[in-house]
């Protein structure tokens, strides 16, 4: 299993398309760690969660950006974990999402989120994912250089670390989310529940029908949590994500499930 890990193989993805500062910003970060794969969807694909694309053909183009080799397809980011996987990469060590320009902090906003939905399927295939989001407003923040050099730096720290020493054991995916200012403390800590409150908007349009607008409005950090460490303590988020335990041990409802089948019994009488 080390010497795997040593002979590092990585895909590189995203769901901002492949002109996004953040993906280029990953691969200079990890390009010298080993071999380096980019698959980029061809138009942005952002709260696509763990969609997939069923109902259409996907494709794949390359096409080259500042030199590198770029496979684009016309799906969701877990397409293009799939696709990569069985048409262009073959297996490999590990894959790495983002980095998202806009954080992927707690339970509400990565269920729903491209980028780690890249990581997530790739757990599902049995490949560590690591999702990176940084919490800037704009790609323009990026362009910073001390900025992208803090954020570069920590990236680079955290996946020559997983060369060296492996995946965490019994963890499928790192949801790693960076601050919007220079720092070099990483730290662990669980998801939020919520990130926003959920907010719709009616409004009219010029043919006087009706439509409505949905929007976030964000919520007072909880302390303890990924979005608080963020915001607040301007730490690097790290939250530990095993599918595995996604749901509660079965003991949580097994009292329920009795009286479920005592009401079915009563229902055949």
């Amino acid at each position: 299993m080390q010497d795997k890990v040593l002979a590092m193989k990585m895909l590189v993805t995203n769901d901002d398309g492949p002109f996004s500062l953040g993906l280029w910003l990953l691969y200079e970060a990890v390009k010298d760690l080993g071999e380096v794969c980019v698959v980029a969807p061809e138009t942005p694909k952002s709260a696509s969660g763990l969609g997939l694309t069923l109902h259409k053909p996907l494709r794949v183009n390359r096409l080259e950006i500042n030199g590198v080799k770029v496979y684009l397809i016309n799906g969701t980011p877990s397409d293009i974990v799939y696709v990569a996987l069985n048409v262009i990469t073959g297996p490999v060590d590990i894959v790495l999402s983002g980095i998202n320009i806009g954080d992927n902090t707690s339970a509400q906003v990565i269920l729903s989120s491209g980028t780690v939905g890249a990581a997530l399927q790739a757990a599902l295939a049995g490949i560590p994912g690591i999702a990176f989001s940084v919490a800037v407003d704009s790609p323009e923040k990026l362009e910073e250089k001390e900025l992208s050099e803090s954020i570069k730096r920590g990236v680079h720290v955290l996946v020559e670390s997983v060369k060296e020493k492996g995946f965490p054991e019994n963890i499928d995916v790192l949801n790693v989310n960076f601050p919007n200012a220079l720092t070099n403390e990483f730290k662990a800590v669980p998801l939020a529940k919520l990130r926003y409150s959920n907010i719709i908007v009616k409004r009219t349009d010029p043919r006087g029908l009706h439509y409505y607008w949905l929007y976030g409005q964000p919520l007072k950090p909880e302390p303890g949590t990924d979005v608080y460490t963020i915001l607040v303590e301007k730490k690097i988020a790290v939250t530990p994500i095993s599918i595995q335990y996604l749901a509660k041990p079965l003991d949580a409802i097994k009292g329920f499930v009795a009286h479920l089948n005592s009401k079915m019994a009563k229902l055949k009488r």
